[in-house]
């Protein structure tokens, strides 16, 4: 639940206040259900069409505070023992994957997690809309990409060209037109275009904020473009290389300059050991964000989505998975992570259904998915991917992708 920015008259203010008092000896082990009110403020009431003063929202803000805090210290305490045991099973599976030994009903936590149902978090009413979030966005990606490496990406002369190369790419990696629409259609909103970013989709209003780093038709994040850059650079130049050698004039003297870039951006991600956490806090830095530029480039950009998708594949396929995978089991490996989306793939049918979405997500990760609290089980789960991902493909950036691929086969 999010509470608006403005909130339109005392009365509702006060009612939503009472509401929450109420909510806390419901939620206090051993309450009566009694409780005294708070003696370090006094709210007035006012006429019906007044607005409190901020020094009223402020306290009417600590009396909500305070409550939540209960309320949620309650939550935490009975709730630990289960996220324990989904942590503690986790890591037992991982270790039985990694033997190749066979994972049964019982290496899984089967009942549901208890969820917090008492009062949201309240909204701080001095803070400004946004405040402590603090992500990056496609202008601070270009600043600092231009600031440190001197890169200014080449962006496409249209959607349909980025498409094209995606397209172009993604099918030489061998990938089929459905499946790369479909995850399109769930990364980017059936509609986004080649730099659109979590939380701005959707045709968002002015006042949006990005909810994470996550960029592109495959939403890939800071920490993963730096993985990949580390990891599968030597091939991302080579395909550069090759690019330059077939053009000439201005063309290949722009390919040269972007490989001579590209280099010196390799070799900072390659500065670090290769390591997910150590990616995660170098992509907070200016010089990690610059390299995230990378996927809004005509000629990287594809490369980097499209590698993203071919590691799951491969990963699966250190697993024993040599079927090609379906989008909605390929989109779980990019959704909670490889490891994680191969304990589902690797799942039967009978095990999904059975099995609580639960096990593979971190406590605070699970409680703001209202998609995997509402789709329970691994099944529903897929299910419901799958059901969006068909949804969204019916969407005109979608078709226009599909269309791209189908030009890209035909060799046009």
């Amino acid at each position: 639940m999010r509470f608006p920015r403005d909130l339109r008259s005392c009365a509702v203010l006060l009612a939503v206040a009472a509401g929450v008092l109420a909510l806390a000896p419901a939620l206090a082990p051993g309450s009566s259900g009694a409780r005294a009110q708070p003696a370090e403020i006094e709210v007035p009431a006012p006429k019906p069409a007044q607005r409190l003063s901020l020094s009223q929202r402020i306290a009417l803000y600590r009396i909500r505070l305070k409550e939540w805090e209960k309320a949620r210290a309650v939550h935490e305490k009975r709730s630990a023992p289960y996220w324990r045991a989904i942590t503690s099973k986790r890591s037992k599976r991982r270790r039985m994957h990694a033997k190749r030994q066979r994972v049964s009903l019982d290496d899984y936590v089967l009942s549901q997690p208890p969820l917090y149902a008492g009062p949201p978090k309240p909204v701080d009413p001095e803070a400004k809309p946004g405040a402590g979030r603090g992500i990056p966005v496609v202008a601070d990606f270009l600043r600092h990409a231009k600031k440190h490496f001197g890169f200014t990406p080449q962006s496409p002369a249209a959607e349909i060209d980025f498409k094209r190369a995606y397209a172009k790419t993604a099918l030489a990696a061998g990938f089929d037109k459905r499946t790369c629409v479909k995850i399109y259609g769930f990364e980017a909103g059936g509609n986004g275009t080649y730099d659109v970013q979590a939380g701005l989709e959707y045709n968002a209003p002015a006042d949006a904020q990005a909810i994470s780093t996550a960029l592109g038709y495959n939403q890939l994040l800071t920490a993963n473009s730096i993985g990949l850059v580390a990891k599968h650079g030597k091939k991302f130049l080579a395909a550069l290389r090759a690019k330059a050698e077939a053009a000439s004039g201005p063309r290949r003297r722009q390919l040269e300059d972007k490989i001579a870039t590209f280099t010196k951006i390799m070799r900072f991600t390659q500065s670090v050991s290769y390591d997910w956490y150590k990616h995660v806090r170098l992509g907070r830095t200016e010089k990690g964000m610059a390299v995230h530029a990378l996927n809004l480039d005509i000629d990287i950009g594809p490369m980097l989505q499209v590698q993203k998708l071919l590691n799951s594949v491969e990963f699966a396929k250190r697993y024993g998975v040599r079927r090609a995978l379906p989008a909605a089991e390929l989109e779980m490996m990019n959704l909670t992570g490889d490891g994680n989306g191969i304990d589902m793939i690797l799942m039967s049918q009978s095990m999904r259904e059975k099995v609580p979405t639960a096990n593979f997500f971190q406590q605070r990760g699970y409680e703001r998915n209202s998609v995997a609290i509402r789709n329970n089980t691994v099944a529903k789960l897929i299910a419901a991917t799958d059901a969006k991902m068909e949804k969204e493909a019916k969407l005109p950036g979608a078709r226009e992708l599909a269309a791209a691929f189908d030009e890209v086969a035909r060799g046009e």
